[in-house]
């Protein structure tokens, strides 16, 4: 049964890295002693053992252990045999890309949908749906494929902003490029606002965190969704 936290974001504002969610997360990994960090994202181009190092600190309060992807030999056998995988953001471009030149993206996948639990942020959620089609960042490297690993029957859109009414800024808000994305594709896209996660459990998606998020469909209003409300039917609607 899949077991999954899916979050906008590994930090809120002022907080410290995966502060905010700890709690969730001592839950979410009970049966782990150790899990394994997936650190292809590389946010501004750090390394994967800095970026290791960092991960390894926030789950020391809560007594997990880390290791990298990287330090094994065998990364199929090192993410099928992890007791539970994060994938931290970063570059969502850069992760798929090292994911397909890895040949470890389907094997993730199965991973996954066999029940081992699993912790996204950023880059590490926009990975679950069914294409990073979605995401924010910049195509800094060409991936072989844009489909990644369809745990989600939908995309993400993480770190979604509001338009701001007061801003002077001329660019695209974030409506305005999801509304670009369904002009050529019909999949459903949830925008994840800053502090929001999923609950995945088995089939049942659920939204938690304090805030609403928003639902883009092809040729159709946005919606707002509240908080506690299940989407596991999201997929299969405004197709």
């Amino acid at each position: 049964m899949k077991n999954l936290i899916i979050a906008s974001t590994s930090t809120l504002h002022g907080g410290d890295y995966l502060e905010y969610i700890l709690p969730e997360l001592k839950i979410h990994f009970a049966s782990c002693k150790s899990i394994l960090f997936i650190p292809f994202a590389r946010p501004g181009g750090i390394s994967h053992e800095d970026y290791t190092e960092c991960v390894k600190g926030a789950f020391a309060k809560i007594n997990i252990d880390v290791k990298g992807l990287h330090e094994f030999e065998d990364l199929k056998k090192a993410i099928q045999e992890a007791q539970g995988i994060f994938t931290g953001g970063g570059n969502t471009f850069l992760l798929v890309a090292q994911l397909y030149k890895s040949d470890v993206m389907d094997i993730l996948a199965e991973t996954l949908k066999s029940g081992t639990p699993y912790l996204g942020t950023s880059a590490g959620s926009n990975i679950t749906g069914l294409s990073m089609q979605t995401t924010n960042d910049m195509p800094i490297i060409y991936p072989p494929s844009f489909q990644t690993l369809g745990i989600l029957p939908f995309n993400l859109n993480p770190h979604y902003l509001d338009p701001d009414d007061q801003s002077k800024h001329m660019g695209e808000t974030r409506e305005t490029r999801i509304k670009e994305y369904h002009a050529f594709n019909t999949v459903p896209v949830l925008g994840l606002r800053e502090g929001s996660w999923l609950d995945v459990k088995g089939d049942t998606v659920t939204l938690k965190g304090t805030l609403n998020a928003r639902i883009f469909r092809r040729n159709q209003p946005a919606e707002e969704v509240e908080t506690g409300s299940d989407l596991s039917e999201l997929g299969t609607l405004g197709l």
